[in-house]
């Protein structure tokens, strides 16, 4: 609890100062309105049997109708501000995360389970599954009214019954709160480690609901598979979770209850004796028994607070230490900002070691690798053998643990990455497919530029891609996927034009480097054979990285390396290399072999 209110005020200023300025004060004003109503009320009943002065209950009539009427006008805007507030902190905490997730968090680091548990209780909270960061300052400034009136209640009750009587009421009420709160707090710990059981359902769930697996659970008859692994995962987490709610909710309920009986006794017995003394009038006794409710009803969850704070803090702490795996020895320091230049001379891997975390052998074991600027370099290996890994390093999506990549000399972990990477164009093995219109997938490449539908077309046609565009229903504007009205599936092979013309368009924006990733895996062999026919054409001048794993396809490349163990074992082109006779000229052949049967 201790922890959970400073972290909860820090993120008060991300709701801006007059949001948040205005919440606080409508939540001091609606928390004092109701003791004001109740004392009008009691002063009015007090009035009435006055014979003397029979128009006496007429104010404090007027003001008890006036304090309810306000409470009545000021309720909907508590929805309101409430609502502005949690949009404005979950803007700025939802900014953190997917900052932290696209730019700071290492690679390695969002492939280990705990960072991913914790990522997925922040996405659910963002897609309204729990409470979030903004649901929680909300929360807590609803607090204030509650906690407004408690004090305006015990007050009036010292002063119209007893000093001793109020302070009975307060402590009752704060013991009762701080021990439900605790509970609380002890089931948000227990539903927090929970969390891989929860996104393994939540898989499950995204795989029995996704359109692009439907096909495979109908034609392999997996519904029912499905429903039983779906029922056995969600009870193999709810029946511990249940059982804990019962341990840590019921016994103690229990002693919280008699602790509310004694207290809300102890102040009746108080009050019975101050009214037999003759020590209370009618208002006073009006007032105590209002204001005694009012402290009693601390003993249960106030609906507008309580989960919300809780389980919005518990996203919060999620993101911060979601966002403390950002930092670390995974993602060093840059050193030099501003612009990158393109490499004159050559891209260098030297002695690079790399491995992923908690595997046993590296990928890449003393890699040595030159790749002269503004040739082709084709990589071939092996599944296994580090060729995406080498397009991994190149990007400074991982650094090497020993070793370094340089450029002209200079060791990549020393430059601006992002200024890097905007002279990559690459495209990789898995490259995104986005549900957006053909123009935005293509801009992806440099989306900070201006759209240009002329530098477009010319990159898709470069791609091969312009006569798909043209058959599109609406060109450039149609959305890529059938889910959206108008939109249209592109096939495997059409894809993968559209992802290279985004390639191609980095390069129109200043990527001097393209890097390409199996870029005719879902091509025909005819397009394919015509891709590359073209591939000087359309590499000419760049610094080119080719991985393929068909030796075909890399016949054009001025220099083909060949990646085995994780490490370059034979150099050249393809002439050279196959009048060597070694492990290209063998994998060479067999691959020809098996396309000449």
């Amino acid at each position: 609890m201790t922890r959970r209110w400073p972290a909860i005020a820090r993120l008060v200023p991300h709701a801006g100062f007059g949001p948040a300025a205005a919440a606080i004060a409508h939540s001091l004003v609606t928390g004092l309105l109701p003791i004001a109503f109740i004392f009008c009320t009691s002063s009015m009943l007090a009035a009435l049997p006055d014979s003397a002065h029979p128009h006496a209950w007429i104010a404090p009539a007027g003001l008890a109708m006036a304090a309810l009427l306000a409470q009545q006008v000021l309720a909907p805007f508590q929805a309101a501000l409430a609502e502005l507030v949690t949009r404005r902190v979950d803007e700025r905490c939802l900014n953190r995360v997917v900052t932290s997730a696209v730019a700071d968090t290492p690679m390695t680091a969002l492939q280990r389970p705990e960072v991913m548990d914790r990522l997925g209780d922040v996405n659910a909270a963002f897609e309204g599954a729990a409470p979030t960061p903004g649901a929680a300052v909300a929360g807590a400034i609803a607090l204030v009214t509650r906690y407004v009136q408690l004090l305006g209640a015990v007050i009036l009750v010292g002063v119209e019954l007893s000093p001793v009587a109020g302070l009975v009421a307060a402590a009752t009420a704060l013991i009762v709160r701080v021990a439900q709160r605790g509970s609380l707090a002890r089931f948000a710990t227990a539903w927090t480690g929970m969390a891989g059981a929860r996104r393994k359902i939540n898989y499950l769930l995204d795989v029995g609901l996704g359109a692009a697996d439907a096909k495979e659970l109908r034609v392999l008859g997996l519904l029912p598979w499905l429903r039983a692994r779906h029922r056995a995962d969600s009870r193999a987490y709810l029946a511990p979770m249940w059982s804990r709610r019962r341990r840590i909710y019921f016994r103690p309920f229990v002693g919280y209850s008699l602790i509310a009986l004694a207290g809300g006794g102890l102040t009746m017995v108080l009050l019975e004796r101050a009214a037999v003394a003759g020590r209370v009038d009618l208002r006073a006794l009006s007032i105590a028994v209002q204001c005694l409710l009012v402290a009693m009803r601390f003993g249960v969850f106030f609906p507008e607070s309580d989960i919300k704070t809780q389980h919005g803090f518990e996203t919060q702490r999620a993101i911060l230490e979601f966002e403390r795996y950002a930092v670390g020895p995974a993602s060093p320091p840059e050193v030099t900002r501003g612009e990158v230049a393109a490499p004159r001379r050559s891209i260098a891997f030297e002695r690079v070691v790399f491995a992923y975390d908690e595997a046993p052998v590296p990928v890449l074991d003393g890699c040595d690798l030159e790749i002269t600027a503004g040739r082709s370099t084709a990589i071939v290996g092996f599944n296994g053998a580090g060729k995406t890994t080498l397009i991994k390093l190149l990007a400074r999506l991982h650094d090497p643990q020993r070793g370094r990549v340089t450029v002209d000399g200079r060791d990549l972990r020393d430059l601006d990455v992002r200024a890097w990477r905007r002279r990559l164009a690459v495209i990789f093995q898995d490259f995104l497919r986005y549900d957006l219109t053909a123009a935005d997938n293509i801009r992806m490449g440099a989306p900070d530029l201006p759209r240009d539908d002329t530098a477009l077309l010319d990159a898709a046609e470069r791609a091969g891609a312009l006569d798909l565009i043209e058959r599109l229903p609406a060109g450039l504007d149609t959305p890529l996927s059938s889910r959206y009205r108008g939109g249209q599936d592109l096939s495997g092979g059409q894809w993968q034009r559209i992802a290279l013309a985004r390639a191609l368009y980095a390069v129109h924006a200043g990527a001097s480097v393209l890097v390409m990733d199996e870029p005719t895996a879902h091509f025909d062999v005819r397009a394919e054979t015509r891709f590359f026919d073209r591939f000087l054409e359309l590499t000419e001048g760049l610094t080119t990285v080719l991985v393929a794993h068909r030796f075909s396809t890399v016949r054009h490349a001025d220099r083909i390396v060949v990646l085995d163990g994780g490490r370059v074992v034979e150099s050249g082109d393809h002439d050279g290399l196959v009048g060597l006779g070694g492990r290209y000229a063998k994998l060479f052949a067999l691959q020809a072999e098996r396309f000449a049967r």
